[in-house]
């Protein structure tokens, strides 16, 4: 019972720190979108600095603290939302996870070199790189206690167990009984949402990030006597605390917080009571691994992909059907130059270092196949290369010739990778990720522990083969025949790309829905990619070995292949060439910089990390923007500005003659304005300018669109569209699927920008304000399904529109159903109740304009009237209302005036009195004339 007890304590040590890392990554996961890999990379940078400060700088304990954890870690949170996180919010989340394994790589090695420049600039730093046994918050050395007898804590348990209980009281407050933490909690919901209410979800994402941080910082400053300054076991530390975030799906920060002291407890019966695990080396460091894996598994929910579009679309190729010349004749160029170089101008030095690069570079193309084809993120490519290189170097020990062990190790290396994907490839995107890592950690600490594969710490030997009259023991008949190689290798790959088998690579990577509705097997395919792209790394591993004449178990860890997959993407991992280029940059950088720059052996790795950070500006990496921004010039240099043909800001009508030729004009029309093609009116158009008075009287519109034009993705939806309503005024917009209305609600709110003419409010322009702005200035947008956030309880969803708690009860007075169920999460409500939880507020605070998209979808009629008629009411208050709908039937009984949208234009406007039967029809059909 004893021993029970003492593991249980203990694991309740990292458990906390479990729970305060996993908290972080929930929180800057849920206000951001972004699984941030770097988080252990900030507890290590703020233990460093605490660790500097206190024993460097003389600082006492608790200020220095203080420091780090309320204004170092913030800050650096902040800086990083700022510099980074919000653009890479917009990328793929392929990039995404390079982007901050980037990070993860040059956070550590930044902090190292800062600490290195102080104490050549003669500042009072120690010497701080794989430091252990450090002081902590507590008094040191650690004060101890007896609880009973062979049960005790010290100072340094007690002061991580009583930080971790305030920090959990501390967060349900301001989560739960903060106007911030409901802000909060609300972005976490629906992000969109909260911006349409006037609150800046980029603003909640900064606080979010730097609440993270601040968690990150006191993780690292509590864990210094656990850890000391390892960045390798900071970074373990995160990944094994990942678990508790996918225990709480990462989105609920109580459930992450007690996963995370479950963890560390789990943890530490499991490596405390599994009598087996003495006899397999390594078991017990690798248990949380196992847990990271089994957990992915286990709570990772499939994401839905019927009904999705691609998130991933490659970019446009500007070399596509252009001659073999055209396409490879530069590269077939420099593969020539780089052969008669090392035989005429590189020093046996140059060769060797130029031959390692492309001995690396063949290890990179793994990438182009498993994240450049499959847009799978594998962080398992190391374990690949290790596992080949140790099995070749056993055989060739063996007496095996060097082609046999190196076929026999790249088959080894495919097996490998086929019995990591059959259990992972259920996963996705971080998961899928995470899992791969996990898997790779297991590797290193079980798989390569074994004596026969390992051969101790000396490793094997690999020699470099003789192939008849040539010997690759010269490092410029090697760098000759890795040139043959690489060429070969991308050639295969380009053959396989534009292949059947490619082009279901591809469809699988675009839409794996659409693609198995085509027949094609998504889990074959995604097992193919997987077992060819470990393959490839473990060739590349092989040869790899070969140019260093031995390999060891600890030559490529798993966090070795972190730095590569950063370097490698961050150049381009959609061609083969690319990974080449990334080879030989890996190789030669670190070489010129020495020379040049530093001799500091932590530049390199942050300029490599920070390459990735490029991913948010560049997502397909710096060699392939250069080509695309080339042929940009090229094509705007070739091409004079476009006119207004094809749908400017020139009218909202098609051209010819529109149906609203059939109807009167002027303001005799029912005083109204028009719509107009090249500036001649065609159409009373209710509110426009220059009408004569309207519903509400004369004055300027509350809300007007300018021959907007607007779209998705560089394709336009909205076409030269004029809409303009007054206070006061109900415009109904109707017109069949994919005319474009919900595009043109989305335009009026704010939340897709425009390409072309204006939005006004009130006669001022807000056409590039966003969506938050627009809300703040009365215009609010009820967007298609329900404007509710459905975790949120009713009372809470109140609010968030409602401070005053008068008012709320007010809402409660008009509505007694609400009252009755306001402790209900908005989303168990009924379609019904739902809108009416979201029209609410706005009776209490009728908005300058509001925007209903398709208010009455999915609504029984009897709630569709009791909808419509709060719409008239709030139209009664001075409201102006464009209402947007699919079926005209109940609309036409509150609209002022009709406006039929079809393929991006508005096909005809004019008053609802002037609405006929077979004109509704040709509109919808699209037959308007």
């Amino acid at each position: 019972m004893e021993d029970l007890l003492v593991i249980a304590l203990s694991g309740l040590v990292s458990g906390a720190l479990y729970a305060l890392l996993a908290t972080g990554l929930v929180l800057s996961y849920s206000a951001s979108g972004l699984f941030n890999f770097a988080h252990g990379a900030t507890a290590y940078l703020c233990a460093l600095v605490f660790y500097e400060v206190r024993s460097g700088l003389g600082w006492p304990a608790v200020p220095a603290a203080l420091l780090v954890v309320l204004v170092l870690a913030p800050g650096l949170g902040w800086a990083l939302d700022r510099l980074m996180f919000r653009r890479l919010a917009r990328v793929g989340e392929s990039a995404q996870i390079v982007a901050t394994i980037g990070l993860l790589v040059a956070l550590p090695a930044a902090g190292l070199w800062a600490v290195e420049l102080l104490a050549e600039a003669g500042a009072p730093v120690k010497p701080a790189e794989n430091q252990f046994g450090l002081p902590g918050v507590g008094p040191s050395p650690a004060r101890s206690w007896q609880l009973t007898e062979g049960v005790g804590i010290d100072s340094d348990q007690l002061i991580t167990w009583v930080a971790t209980a305030l920090v959990a009281v501390a967060l349900w407050v301001l989560l739960r009984h903060t106007r911030l933490g409901l802000r909060l909690r609300a972005a976490v919901d629906n992000r969109s949402l909260t911006e349409l209410r006037g609150i800046s979800a980029d603003r909640l994402s900064s606080v979010a990030w730097m609440i993270a941080s601040g968690l990150a910082g006191l993780a690292g400053v509590l864990a210094t006597p656990l850890l000391g300054l390892s960045a390798h076991d900071f970074t373990l530390f995160l990944f094994v605390s990942a678990t508790a975030a996918v225990i709480g799906r990462f989105a609920s920060v109580p459930l992450a917080f007690a996963g995370g002291l479950g963890l560390g407890v789990l943890q530490n019966l499991v490596a405390g009571y599994a009598s087996f695990a003495e006899r397999i080396t390594g078991f017990r460091t690798a248990v949380p691994f196992l847990i990271l894996f089994g957990g992915l598994l286990v709570l990772t929910r499939r994401a839905r992909t019927a009904g999705t579009a691609a998130a991933d679309a490659p970019p446009v190729d500007h070399l596509a059907g252009a001659s073999w010349a055209r396409r490879w004749g530069v590269w077939a160029v420099l593969a020539g130059a780089l052969c008669v170089a090392f035989y005429t101008v590189t020093t046996p030095f140059w060769s060797g270092l130029l031959a390692q690069g492309l001995a690396i570079g063949l290890v990179f193309m793994s990438f182009t196949v498993v994240t450049g084809l499959g847009a799978m993120v594998s962080l398992a490519q190391a374990t690949f290369v290790t596992g080949a290189a140790l099995v070749a170097g056993l055989l060739m020990s063996r007496g095996w010739p060097f082609v046999a062990a190196l076929a026999a190790g790249t088959c080894a290396a495919a097996v490998l990778g086929a019995l990591v994907a059959l259990p992972a490839l259920r996963l996705g995107g971080r998961s899928l990720a995470l899992a791969t890592l996990a898997l790779a950690f297991l590797a290193d600490q079980v798989l390569f522990q074994l004596r026969w594969l390992r051969n101790g710490d000396a490793g094997w030997p690999v020699p470099r083969p003789v192939i008849g009259p040539v010997d690759l023991s010269d490092d410029r008949a090697l760098g000759v025949a890795l040139v043959l190689l690489v060429a070969m290798v991308a050639a295969g790959l380009s053959v396989l790309r534009g292949s059947p088998a490619g082009r279901a690579m591809l469809a699988v990577r675009s839409a794996p829905a659409a693609a198995m509705a085509s027949g094609v097997s998504v889990l074959r395919t995604k097992l193919l990619l997987f077992t060819l792209s470990a393959g490839l790394a473990g060739f590349g591993g092989v040869m790899y070995a070969s140019y260093n004449t031995r390999v060891t178990a600890t030559d490529f860890t798993a966090m070795t292949g972190l730095v590569w997959l950063a370097v490698v993407v961050a150049a381009g991992v959609r061609r083969p060439q690319y990974a080449v280029v990334a080879g030989l940059v890996f190789a030669v950088a670190p070489r010129l910089m020495a020379d040049y720059v530093t001799a500091s052996a932590h530049l390199p790795v942050i300029l490599f990390g920070l390459a990735g950070l490029a991913l948010a500006n560049d997502p397909d990496g710096y060699c392939a923007a250069l080509p695309v921004r080339a042929a940009k010039r090229r094509a705007g240099a070739a091409s004079p500005e476009a006119g207004p043909a094809g749908g400017g800001s020139t009218g909202a009508v098609s051209t010819g003659a529109g149906p609203a030729a059939a109807g009167p004009t002027g303001a005799g029309s029912g005083g109204g304005g028009s719509a107009v093609v090249g500036g001649a009116p065609v159409v009373a158009l209710a509110g426009s300018r220059g009408a004569g008075p309207g519903p509400s009287g004369p004055g300027v519109p509350a809300l007007e669109l300018r021959g907007v034009r607007a779209g998705y993705d560089g394709g336009l939806v909205l076409r030269g569209v004029d809409l303009s309503v007054r206070r006061g005024e109900v415009l109904a917009v109707l017109g069949p699927n994919g005319a474009g209305k919900s595009t043109a609600c989305r335009v009026a709110a704010g939340l897709v920008p425009v390409t072309g003419g204006e939005v006004l409010v009130r006669g001022r322009a807000v056409t590039g304000d966003g969506a938050v702005r627009q809300a703040r200035s009365g215009v609010v947008l009820a967007p298609e399904g329900r404007g509710v956030f459905p975790s949120l309880t009713v009372e809470e969803n109140l609010a968030l529109c409602l401070p005053d708690a008068r008012a709320r009860d007010a809402v409660y007075e008009r509505f007694p159903h609400l009252r009755e169920r306001r402790g209900v999460a908005a989303g168990a409500l009924s379609g019904g109740e739902q809108q009416m939880l979201a029209l609410a507020p706005l009776l209490q605070r009728p908005p300058e304009v509001l925007i209903a998209d398709k208010p009455s979808l999915g609504l029984a009629p009897r709630v569709v009237a009791e909808v419509y008629a709060l719409l008239t009411e709030l139209r009664d208050a001075g409201t102006a209302l464009l209402l947007v709908e699919e079926k005209a039937a109940g609309i036409l009984g509150v609209a002022d005036t009709v406006a039929y949208l079809s393929r991006g234009r508005v096909s005809w406007c004019g008053p609802r009195a002037e609405v006929e039967e077979d004109r509704l029809t040709e509109a919808y059909l699209g037959r308007a004339r």
